[in-house]
């Protein structure tokens, strides 16, 4: 490569060689990987990701959603075609079934199953023997997300320890594990909310449709926007509004809210992006609020 071919590559193309360079080494190296697929802006940045890095052939790897059963029906439908469209095996795997086998049991039925896909996602590992788990966390998206490292080792109890961690010098990833261990892989680490609203506007990637301005019922709590719905009804003494929002992230109904918005296209939601001074969770998520090491103490326990 020329020096003036490299100086005309911009940002993105660094990070997209960067993340491509990691998916095929975690398929070269691990026996059975998985790349977590749940529809959401950053794991349809994944899929595109391991297009580049696998086509025309099959992807080496199956897709896993764990449905906590609380899902947005739109993002749940947009999962289904968009790996029907790729031609791609799709695992689903849910907290009802686990609820069902009492390895994950709710206070009340209406709390929030985030956290307990931790125990499915253990559950579908140990069923399938994965060794690798494929996602697409980034760095700046929590404190705790910050410590991990591209390759993010899991002893045999799926348990994270941040304080022994692989070195990853020169983008050398070390992805040995014993039986039972394995590795959850982080491609787009280095990634940021606006980098990843970039890439969707150059690639044309389709979302769900959540994610860009519509009108939505809300009701204002703790300085969110909550949205109405049979999970989420108001309470007593709260005014329900008709808003314009959408959907930084979407997670578990029960506990992700919308932001207030009229950003209805990649360019429009990339200059909002740039703009933006708390972080998406930070903006759009009740349980990571109750909690600076909520998140933290999940991924000790095995959450992703």
């Amino acid at each position: 490569m020329t020096r003036t071919a490299t100086l005309q590559r911009t940002h993105l193309d660094w990070l997209e060689s960067e993340s491509i360079h990691i998916l095929r080494e975690v398929a070269a190296e691990c026996e059975r990987p998985v790349l977590l697929f749940s529809g959401g802006k950053d794991s349809c940045v994944l899929l595109r990701l391991a297009e580049k890095a696998f086509r025309p052939g099959k992807f080496p790897f199956p897709l896993l959603h764990v449905d906590t059963g609380h899902n947005f029906p739109e993002v749940i439908a947009f999962r289904d075609q968009r790996a029907a469209e790729l031609g791609e095996r799709l695992i689903v795997r849910s907290v009802e079934d686990s609820i069902a086998r009492g390895s994950v049991v709710l206070r009340h039925a209406s709390d929030s199953r985030n956290a307990a896909q931790a125990t499915t996602l253990l559950e579908a590992i140990a069923e399938f023997r994965f060794d690798a788990c494929i996602g697409g966390a980034r760095r700046d998206e929590e404190k705790a997300r910050a410590k991990e490292r591209i390759c993010s080792f899991r002893d045999e109890f799926g348990q994270w320890d941040p304080k022994n961690q692989r070195p990853e010098l020169w983008n050398l990833y070390n992805t040995r594990v014993h039986p039972g261990e394995n590795i959850r892989v982080f491609p787009i680490s280095n990634w940021t909310e606006l980098d990843i609203w970039q890439y969707i506007a150059r690639e044309r990637l389709a979302l769900p449709p959540l994610y860009y301005r519509h009108e939505r019922a809300v009701v204002r709590r703790a300085g969110l926007l909550v949205p109405v719905t049979p999970l989420t009804p108001p309470r007593e003494g709260e005014a329900v509004e008709r808003v314009n929002v959408r959907f930084r992230t979407v997670g578990d109904i029960s506990c992700t809210c919308p932001v207030a918005s009229d950003a209805a296209t990649p360019d429009e939601i990339v200059a909002e992006t740039a703009l933006a001074t708390i972080t998406e969770r930070g903006a759009t998520r009740m349980d990571d609020q109750a909690s600076e090491a909520s998140m933290e103490r999940r991924k000790k326990q095995g959450y992703f």
